[in-house]
């Protein structure tokens, strides 16, 4: 699911219930076009246990500024409105597995 700097409050922050994973990404990025399949196949395995959207940063330039997003791809996790987890960089599936099960866990 894409989100945009309008649609975000109301997707991510008003989100109760599960956790959101924020994608932080763009179409020019290499690390983020490998990524994007793995962001997938997360949505896919954590259906109606995270909500996992995207955000592409070129945009929606105003809630990447808002969450400093200097590097992309960048993912950030939030609980009920709130920063619970920040990822930096491209990381395999199995650490962004291992996240979302800390994350779910606590």
């Amino acid at each position: 699911m894409q989100v945009t700097d309008a649609s975000f409050v109301k997707e991510v922050l008003e989100h109760k219930g599960e956790p959101v994973l924020v994608d932080f990404w763009a179409p020019w990025c290499m690390p983020c076009r490998i990524l994007g399949p793995i962001i997938d196949r997360l949505a896919q395995a954590y259906a109606g246990k995270v909500k996992v959207v995207k955000l592409n940063v070129d945009e929606n330039p105003i809630m990447a500024q808002k969450y400093d997003i200097m590097a992309i791809p960048t993912m950030i996790v939030f609980q009920d409105g709130k920063i619970v987890k920040h990822i930096a960089g491209l990381l395999p599936e199995g650490q962004l597995r291992q996240v979302l099960e800390e994350v779910l866990a606590a």
